[in-house]
């Protein structure tokens, strides 16, 4: 029998728990700084397990002191240690002062990585695959260069793609727009390429910071049997569209850019004006109203019906009926688009095959004209033969090939007499972008890589006067 139990504090100052009277006193669990210490070791006796305790609470934080303790004690106490007690029930490595330690896999091994590759080619693999990847790439010589190998054929199953859209691409979506349903007001096929030509350009100008605005762009033409420059900058050349523009839209009654001081010149005279009358050369802000203009030409020439095809428009030095200044416009427009791409170096593709046709007609159509005027100035061979109006005189066969590209006989001795293949003194092939190249005055006769057969004069004097539509 044992007697009565003594009455004892709950815990020592070190956190242990008092032994139950007339038992083995049981440590309860310790930390890991414990084990180093010798007056902590583990009783050798065997024990009885404890009787399950509530956890003991943490005694509070004291000052040191050197007086001796009042408590009584069975053994000499230590200074507490400064760690966190712990639960007599828990395990300690559940100690929340200790941090979790992740104990690393095995690295997988040559074949699982080499079998890898090909996802890692494909960028398939998950973050933890890609670095065992690519860490083993850096120590195996043949799996780096069999990764090598499938990242080449990786692109050639999917090439890298211009972020440009395809020229074609805004032709075939209103296309099939339209056929679904139908537009109530439709665009004349003679405006179509005009409202093309001014869309491709107004998105290559969407973009442009003040930097690309006032870069340099260098106008070219052909007059007075050789080639004429001017310089300008973007905003200039966009300028030089909306003041020629204007002439289009005085014909039609609409409100004209340059105002009531516009001249009463031609193209030239209207650009030089507009260059001329700003303190400051112009910015970004022309491209606004010119945009404008051209939606309001567009609108205009859809709702006024068929009649207004046959409408002149004043050049000044010639006119045109409207449906042929809209494909002259729309043809200024790409060349002048051609210049700025050029200018800032961006790529910029031809107009698509049906509207490129309407233009290289137009030219063609212009050039019996443009020759008899360059004969009456002296510059061209005189006529062979004198032909009346409607009869057949004297032809030269026109070929332009690839997109656009088609046949065209030219009347040689009059505007007037009517062409016939029988009466055919010369042929000429030219590709169509070069063929409008020269008619842009971009390159000269001499340079146009074409293809000759028959009269030399007359193919000469063809493709002079083709130079010769060319303007500022």
């Amino acid at each position: 029998m044992t007697g009565p139990a003594e009455e004892f504090p709950d815990d020592f100052p070190d956190g242990y728990q008092r032994p139950v009277s007339g038992s083995a006193w049981i440590p309860g669990p310790r930390g890991p700084a414990d084990d180093l210490d010798p007056r902590h070791a583990p009783d050798p006796l065997p024990q009885e397990p404890p009787e399950p305790a509530p956890a003991p609470t943490p005694p509070p934080a004291r000052e040191p002191s050197c007086e001796p303790s009042c408590e009584p004690s069975q053994e000499p106490v230590s200074e507490p240690v400064s760690e966190p007690v712990s639960d007599p029930v828990s395990d300690p490595l559940s100690d929340p002062s200790v941090e979790d330690i992740a104990v690393p896999g095995p690295p997988p091994s040559h074949a699982v990585l080499k079998s890898l590759l090909g996802a890692w080619a494909l960028a398939a693999c998950s973050a933890e695959e890609t670095r065992a990847v690519e860490d083993h790439l850096t120590e195996c010589a043949p799996c780096a260069e069999e990764a090598l190998r499938l990242r080449d054929a990786v692109g050639l199953l999917q090439p890298e793609e211009t972020l440009d859209l395809k020229p074609l691409l805004r032709s075939r979506v209103l296309e099939d727009c339209l056929g679904r349903r139908p537009a109530r007001i439709p665009v004349p096929t003679w405006a179509t390429p005009y409202d093309t030509e001014t869309a491709r350009l107004d998105a290559l100008l969407r973009d442009f910071g003040d930097a690309e605005w006032h870069t340099p762009v260098r106008l070219k033409w052909f007059e007075e049997e050789r080639r004429q420059t001017r310089r300008t900058t973007v905003a200039g050349v966009i300028g030089h569209l909306l003041t020629v523009d204007g002439l289009v839209a005085a014909a039609l009654g609409l409100d004209d850019p340059l105002g009531p001081q516009a001249p009463p010149g031609g193209p030239t005279d209207r650009t030089e004006h507009f260059w001329n009358s700003h303190p400051h050369p112009a910015t970004r802000q022309v491209r606004e109203p010119w945009r404008e203009q051209g939606h309001t030409l567009i609108r205009t020439v859809s709702f006024a019906g068929r009649g207004v095809a046959e409408l002149a428009v004043d050049y000044g030095h010639f006119a045109l009926p409207l449906g042929d200044a809209f494909l002259e416009r729309a043809f200024e427009c790409w060349v002048h688009a051609w210049d700025i791409a050029e200018a800032v170096d961006y790529p910029y593709e031809a107009p698509s095959g049906p509207h490129l046709h309407q233009m290289i007609d137009l030219a063609a159509r212009l050039l019996p004209g443009a020759l008899a005027e360059r004969r009456r100035a002296g510059l061209a061979a005189p006529a062979r033969g004198l032909v009346a109006a409607g009869a057949p005189g004297r032809t030269l066969h026109l070929e332009i090939e690839g997109a656009g590209g088609g046949g065209w006989d030219i009347a040689l001795d009059s505007p007037a007499a009517k062409p016939s293949a029988e009466h055919t003194v010369a042929h000429v092939a030219l590709e169509g972008t070069e063929f409008c190249r020269l008619a842009a005055g971009h390159i000269s006769p001499e340079e146009a890589a074409a293809g000759q057969h028959g009269d030399r004069e007359a193919i000469r004097d063809v493709l002079t006067a083709a130079a010769s539509l060319s303007r500022l």
